[in-house]
């Protein structure tokens, strides 16, 4: 509906409530403060020292006052900068300032440290603060037999709700969104809408829309709180909702939910279960820590750096990481029986043995830049099987541009120090290494997508090892052709 569609404004008192809002004071957390936060509003060194002076002197009080201004966020990340074994007593000393925003603020693993050391009566306390989606987020880092001891200490209504969303699957919708919306039937009016939301009861905290179903339950349209405030009370819901909508499943993938948010510029959105009803909703919130997440695992996973999180236990740091070291020592070992297998033309020529890794290097660094353009497109679904070919082509003519100009710049010098033949040889191998290692940044993660495998595990792994194996291949295979080994 446009907004010369919409129904005129209704001027009756009784449609518009008018209040005198005087402005609150400003709290601690809503200025700037220099003692505490640096300019990229991150808390200073001085800081975190004083409150870990604090802590070593047994001075809780001193501990509490350093702490009591901060923000939800930025105690958080006090519990994320000190040490490990002072985090339980900065929780003992300040209590009352660790409400659930503060636990749903924190790191991952650092929550799961706090919560194995509390009892299970705590831990469904603070459960009880949060929101449901954020509640599911606490407990299901939990071994099973505290998750089974927490949820058995929550209300009735709190321990169905966490239950149900921990049988979707993890990172999908269904375990992400809210249980907390507004949903009224199709057949009210605006103004049967404003008294239930003015009574106010079991209503959430903040909500952006209101969602209109039908008597399955099944979401028919959304009104947003700026038309139902605008519209006269007669007018019935159906004649100004917004009909079309994008609908979530709740078996969909996280990631592919943030594409959806950032396709259409959704605020926020219904979830609905197979049989079309409605279930919950993702908000833009949400939303923007599972962009942010899956932006920081495609970047460690390329990398093979497995979570990268620096609160991540040793062990599984080293596990995680050690395996495609390996990996990449045996790939390693292709290169090296190539360079082995012209032993003898590099023992006549040592020019080779001082110019192979420029060749290699080069390759290595163009396949990187492709692979990495390649896999976002995959994750951004820019690239899909409709256009795989297109971008091939692309890519191969950059690589192409790309050969061309440092082929030039390499054979030209090469010619000037050693002979104008072997600065033929490199700049043609520079050529070639490069248009395969940009085939190789299109194709390997494409084939890891194909094989339903996450493109950005490790494919540079394999992109290094074709790079390497190809440049040496092809310099020295050529220097052999071109006689000038011997």
């Amino acid at each position: 509906m446009t907004e010369d569609e919409r129904p005129p404004l209704d001027r009756d008192d009784d449609d518009v409530m008018l209040a005198d809002s005087p402005v609150e004071e400003a709290r601690p957390d809503d200025r700037i403060d220099d003692e505490r936060m640096d300019e990229e509003n991150t808390l200073k060194p001085e800081f975190v020292r004083a409150v870990e002076d604090a802590l070593e002197k047994g001075d809780g009080q001193a501990v509490y006052d350093l702490v009591e201004p901060l923000h939800p966020a930025d105690i958080a990340d006090l519990f994320e900068l000190i040490e490990k074994d002072d985090r339980a007593p900065l929780a003992a000393a300040i209590t009352d300032l660790m409400s659930g925003e503060v636990i749903a603020e924190l790191n991952d693993y650092v929550r799961e440290d706090m919560m194995e050391a509390l009892p299970a009566e705590a831990v469904a306390q603070i459960a009880e603060q949060l929101d449901t989606d954020d509640a599911v987020q606490l407990i299901e880092d939990l071994d099973e037999e505290d998750q089974r001891a927490v949820l058995a200490e929550l209300d009735a209504e709190d321990r169905i709700a966490i239950q149900s969303a921990l049988a979707y699957p993890e990172e999908t919708a269904g375990r992400l969104m809210s249980r907390e919306f507004v949903a009224v039937p199709e057949a009210m009016t605006v103004g049967d809408l404003i008294d239930f939301l003015r009574d106010g009861r079991d209503l959430p905290s903040e909500f952006l829309e209101v969602f209109v179903v039908d008597e399955r339950h099944h979401p028919v349209g959304t009104c947003q709180l700026s038309w139902i405030l605008r519209t006269p009370r007669a007018i019935p819901l159906g004649d100004v909702m917004k009909r079309d909508q994008t609908l979530i499943p709740a078996m969909l993938d996280q990631e592919e939910v943030a594409l959806m948010f950032q396709k259409y510029a959704l605020i926020s959105a219904a979830v609905v279960d197979e049989s079309g009803r409605l279930v919950g909703q993702m908000t833009v919130d949400d939303v923007v820590h599972i962009i942010s997440e899956e932006a920081g695992e495609d970047a460690l996973l390329m990398s093979g750096a497995g979570e990268g999180d620096i609160n991540e236990p040793i062990r599984d740091a080293y596990s995680a990481r050690v395996r495609w070291l390996v990996a990449n020592l045996g790939t390693a070992l292709v290169a090296s029986l190539i360079i082995a297998a012209f032993g003898a033309a590099i023992e006549k020529l040592v020019a080779l043995a001082v110019l192979m890794p420029i060749v290699a290097s080069i390759g290595g660094n163009a396949g990187t830049q492709t692979m990495a353009v390649t896999v976002r497109a995959i994750a951004t679904n820019q690239l899909t099987r409709s256009n795989t070919r297109r971008i091939l082509w692309r890519e191969m003519r950059v690589a192409m541009l790309n050969g061309a100009t440092v082929a030039l710049l390499v054979g030209a010098a090469t010619a000037a120090i050693f002979t104008p033949q072997l600065g033929a040889v490199i700049a043609l191998a520079m050529v070639i290494n490069v248009l395969i290692a940009g085939s190789a940044g299109v194709l390997i993660p494409v084939a890891f997508e194909r094989l339903d495998q996450d493109p950005a595990v490790a494919s540079s792994v394999f992109v290094t090892m074709i790079t390497d194996s190809m440049g040496f291949f092809a310099f020295l295979g050529l220097a052999v052709a071109s006689g000038i080994v011997s």
